[in-house]
């Protein structure tokens, strides 16, 4: 199946799927019939799910790379070369160029 998107080869993209509005529904869904000993919890992850919505799509990605990196227990920095190795290591489908491209967002968005 070599002409379906990416199959068999290198990706030069990465796609970013924010469903965090549907999640951020749901719980204020089950927020407004919450008893009173839910409410705290439920309050919570409402705060955290609109912190990750606000969060921009750069962001999203910068987190991805450090977790990946961490995954292969890269410690190094991640302006590297050795850190773009590393997220392709993670990553095998990875070209270079789309390595690059997260890299620098990773950069550009320090934790």
């Amino acid at each position: 199946m070599t002409g379906i998107t990416g199959f068999n080869k290198k990706h030069d993209f990465v796609l970013v799927v924010r469903d965090s509005d549907v999640v951020e529904a749901a719980l204020r869904d089950a927020l407004a019939a919450a008893s009173p000993e839910e409410r705290p919890g439920l309050e919570r992850a409402v705060a955290l799910v609109g912190a990750t919505a606000a969060a921009t799509e750069a962001r999203l990605r910068a987190d991805w790379v450090r977790s990946r990196l961490a995954a292969v227990g890269f410690t190094g920095d991640v302006s590297s070369v050795a850190a773009v190795r590393a997220l392709r290591q993670a990553e095998k489908q990875l070209s270079l160029l789309a390595a690059v491209k997260l890299q620098k967002d990773a950069v550009a968005h320090p934790e």
